[in-house]
């Protein structure tokens, strides 16, 4: 049957965070001219990437791969502190678009490693976020990325311990984890504010409230994006067949053939056009449009001081 209507649910998309990783991307070339570099993707998004690159941003795995003296900008994400250490001494002009909310991380790590707390980071591993925090004890905080690896810690029993996580976890997933933990160790103190950032907390309650109300759900995002892929996972684990697609040339029939109704949501990663074609999509054979959005979202993050000077502010 077709599908009669096409749900987007809200808040949706670009976080502040990547808003403002783009923008300094933008700003870059329009300040210095082309090409500056990117080290690591600047968000995780293949069309955000494709279309920087386009306009003259080379992206890097490694920053030996930045010539001495040329531009290079930090993805969002954060990077391990020997990663600056290495731009400083290649005399490499750098420009950190490190989300704030993962730097508030990165200084939890320092301040309560200094107050004597034993610190355990929950992430995925080999995650790019995660690589940066844990880079600044190298070899000292344990990872957790599921119940499983809490059973097989062995970390003594520290009379000061406290845990902190990355930013896009699934808020479920990461609350069983913490219970566990708690169990285990319960001096386990929790960090002042929640590390799990507040757009992917927000895109997590909404896609919950969409998938009550669809048969099947779409989330727009990249493979390598965690909290898109925490979106379909939230989804799914309400009984609701969810898929993480690219772009509207993903969408396969058999997906939706027999839903009534569709629910899209994007990561915080995903640009709004990417939204809007694939409700297109469905409108183009007949479906209706709604939209609805549990709060909005204020947040906006200034400029980095490096970049505020080059442009003379």
């Amino acid at each position: 049957m077709p599908v009669k209507k096409v749900i987007l649910a809200g808040p949706r998309g670009f976080c502040a965070g990547v808003e403002r990783a783009v923008r300094i991307v933008e700003d870059c070339l329009a300040l210095f001219g082309r090409p500056v570099y990117v080290k690591h993707e600047i968000v995780h998004n293949k069309r955000v990437v494709g279309d920087l690159t386009a306009k003259g941003a080379i992206t890097v795995d490694n920053i030996d791969e930045v010539p001495e003296n040329a531009v290079v900008i930090f993805s969002a994400h954060g990077s391990p502190p020997d990663h600056y250490a290495k731009a400083k001494a290649r005399n490499i002009r750098l420009i950190d678009a490190t989300c704030p909310l993962v730097t508030k991380v990165h200084l939890e790590v320092h301040r309560f490693a200094k107050d004597g707390y034993k610190i355990i980071y929950i992430g995925h591993k080999g995650h790019v976020e995660g690589m940066g925090v844990l880079g600044e004890m190298p070899g000292e905080i344990p990872l957790i990325e599921t119940v499983e690896d809490v059973k097989s810690l062995d970390i003594g029993n520290p009379e000061k311990l406290i845990y902190l996580t990355q930013t896009t976890l699934s808020l479920d997933e990461a609350m069983a984890i913490v219970a566990a933990l708690r169990r285990k160790y319960p001096q386990l103190r929790d960090p002042p504010k929640e590390d799990i950032c507040y757009a992917t907390t927000n895109r997590q309650a909404a896609i919950k409230q969409l998938a009550n109300a669809v048969d099947v759900v779409f989330v727009v995002g990249s493979k390598n994006s965690s909290n898109s892929i925490r979106l379909v996972e939230t989804a799914q684990a309400l009984g609701k067949p969810a898929f993480l697609i690219g772009h509207v040339g993903d969408i396969q029939p058999t997906w939706y053939g027999a839903a009534s109704t569709v629910g899209i949501s994007a990561g915080a990663s995903a640009p709004e056009h990417l939204v809007q074609e694939i409700a297109e999509f469905f409108i183009k054979q007949g479906a209706s449009k709604e939209s609805f959005s549990l709060m909005e979202e204020e947040v906006y993050f200034i400029d980095p001081l490096e970049l505020r000077k080059a442009k003379g502010g």
